[in-house]
């Protein structure tokens, strides 16, 4: 029997009903060469990190299991959740996943063709599903879920087609929202964008891409992001997740003070 950690439905939801801010790291395990490598994190089992979010654009699942188990074992209480690039990237040994649809896309394979393969082996697992539409926003850049995928991401510039797109989300009864500019983007989904789809959906947004400075988190945080998802940034300066996570307690800590 799978050890009980907190619900990530719940964390969400509350993030979302009390203004705390969450902070989650993704893993990509195409970029894990040796998993040894992951026991340098190992001090996120007594951080204020809140998610561990594993997945990418990676079409096979090589080296799936073996990173979610070597991720369980320094990740402590914190909840391990799948973040899929396809129907290959699952594990029973997680907690929860994402249950993505790409909304902004027209893509059937992404809206629901690989959501179809999945759902079977979902239903076997002892995993907590998470419907989550997604929606990639940026400046057209061509990005790796861009190029997989074979959709045209949401400008910037346009934050009324995000926020019809995840009201439509919304109503087809997706109880969270992605919006990803996409792994090592240069520009991360604008703050116009964020505040556009706040005001639209009753429900927990999750922001991820390009977010590689304080400035760019806080920028997300006071958008209207419930949780900010680091990946490319903290492979590249591993330090940025502690600097980030002392910024959320910060930030957490101010909005109570009367």
């Amino acid at each position: 029997m799978k050890q009980q950690k907190k619900k990530v439905s719940s964390l969400l939801q509350s993030f979302f009903e009390t203004g705390n801010k969450g902070v989650a790291w993704l893993v990509d395990p195409d970029k894990i060469v040796h998993t040894e490598a992951l026991l340098d994190f190992s001090w996120v089992s007594e951080s204020n990190l809140d998610l561990i979010l594993v997945g990418g654009s990676q079409l096979d699942r090589s080296n799936f299991d073996e990173v979610v188990l070597a991720l369980k074992e320094i990740s402590g209480d914190i909840p391990i959740v799948i973040f899929p690039g396809s129907h290959y990237q699952l594990s029973a040994h997680a907690d929860a996943i994402l249950f993505l649809s790409l909304i902004s896309g027209r893509n059937p394979e992404y809206l629901i063709g690989q959501q179809v393969l999945a759902a079977p082996i979902i239903q076997k697992m002892e995993l907590e599903v998470l419907p989550t539409g997604y929606l990639l926003v940026n400046d057209q850049e061509i990005t790796s879920v861009q190029y997989i995928s074979q959709t045209t991401p949401i400008p910037n510039s346009k934050p009324n087609l995000a926020k019809a797109t995840a009201l439509a989300g919304q109503l087809l009864g997706m109880n969270f929202f992605f919006l990803d500019a996409g792994s090592g983007s240069k520009t991360p989904v604008s703050s116009e964008v964020i505040l556009s789809v706040r005001q639209a959906v009753g429900r927990p947004i999750i922001v991820g891409g390009g977010i590689d400075s304080i400035s760019k988190l806080k920028n997300a945080f006071q958008s209207g992001a419930d949780l900010v998802v680091l990946g490319n940034s903290i492979e590249k300066d591993p330090d940025f997740l502690i600097e980030a996570l002392a910024f959320k307690e910060t930030m957490n800590r101010s909005l109570h003070v009367n």
